[in-house]
């Protein structure tokens, strides 16, 4: 089984425990020094004979369990009980810089990201908003967040090459501010790229600072191929060939919640994006288990109690 923490540097606390039992110990080794040195053998022997070496520590390990059962339920315990359905804000980001046109995707890897992308669209429920936004040197609305699914995929459809750069950060940040935009739903960005930042206002780890402020959760597509794919010669007539920061996009996806995904031609793509429409709309809910260690601890206290001042006491 499962088990989440909300407040997992409250576990901290148990590295008391082993502090605690060393006190303990060296507390019965010098009481044990101290009977040595004023009693005689006889009355030593007659003192251990008369309590059991159990019931002597049980006190200490009863303490020891509840302090532990305590600091425990202090993290907040959580388990997985159910996927549940969950209405949504997706806003998906789309490189449409000039490495999109290279034709190892057919027929190029915009055409193939667009059909990718328009597949899942549809295949979103009516009750969720989808936009779309394209990147290059910069970033631009394509079609703005809504339940009209027709709109966007005909929105996709119109998108066409551009010859910038690529600037992820200032894309991921206008995705951002899309899937925001309508509350009392889950935030969600699919970034699609198959480049290296190098242009624009925002930088991915600002991008990904916006997204935790805005509870957003990103996953992330790269596309890329097994071979280099050749772009055009430079100014010096040196090949320039695309570059895929695999780094980033899973920085990116990890620090927000969110999954990367390495797609390699069209057929990939596509699984990937059937995969993210199937579970796109569902998260896993947590149950709090709290109060069970609270109730432990209690149980544990009231058994502490007993043993210490009940019939068979330890302590008069």
């Amino acid at each position: 089984m499962q088990i989440e923490f909300e407040f997992l540097y409250a576990l901290l606390l148990l590295l008391v425990i082993p502090g605690l039992y060393i006190l303990y110990s060296k507390y019965n080794s010098e009481k044990k020094e101290s009977i040595l040195k004023f009693s005689s053998l006889k009355i030593v022997k007659k003192s251990i004979m008369g309590k059991n070496f159990l019931r002597k520590h049980l006190p200490f390990v009863l303490m020891i369990g509840i302090l532990g059962l305590t600091i425990i339920g202090l993290a907040n315990p959580q388990i997985p009980t159910l996927s549940v359905e969950k209405s949504i804000n997706l806003s998906i980001v789309l490189d449409g810089s000039e490495s999109m046109a290279a034709s190892d995707y057919t027929p190029t890897r915009l055409d193939a990201a667009k059909g990718a992308i328009s597949n899942l669209v549809t295949k979103i429920g009516s009750q969720n908003n989808v936009g779309v936004v394209l990147f290059e040197s910069g970033a631009t609305t394509i079609s703005y967040l809504s339940p009209d699914k027709e709109k966007t995929v005909n929105a996709i459809s119109s998108i066409e090459q551009g010859q910038g750069a690529t600037a992820i950060g200032d894309g991921l940040a206008l995705g951002i501010d899309m899937a925001s935009s309508i509350p009392d739903k889950k935030g969600v960005v699919i970034l699609l790229s198959d480049g290296v930042h190098n242009s624009g206002l925002v930088t991915p780890d600002e991008a990904i600072d916006y997204a935790k402020i805005n509870r957003i959760q990103i996953h992330t597509i790269g596309l890329g191929s097994v071979e280099p794919v050749y772009l055009r010669d430079d100014i010096y007539g040196e090949p320039q060939y695309a570059e895929l920061d695999e780094n980033t996009l899973v920085t990116i996806a990890q620090e927000t919640g969110g999954n990367y995904y390495k797609s390699l031609d069209e057929q990939t793509l596509n699984e990937i994006f059937f995969t993210l429409s199937s579970n796109l709309e569902y998260e896993m809910e947590y149950s709090t288990i709290r109060d069970w260690f609270v109730a432990a601890s209690i149980g544990l206290l009231l058994i502490d109690v007993y043993v210490i001042y009940g019939r068979y006491r330890i302590v008069a």
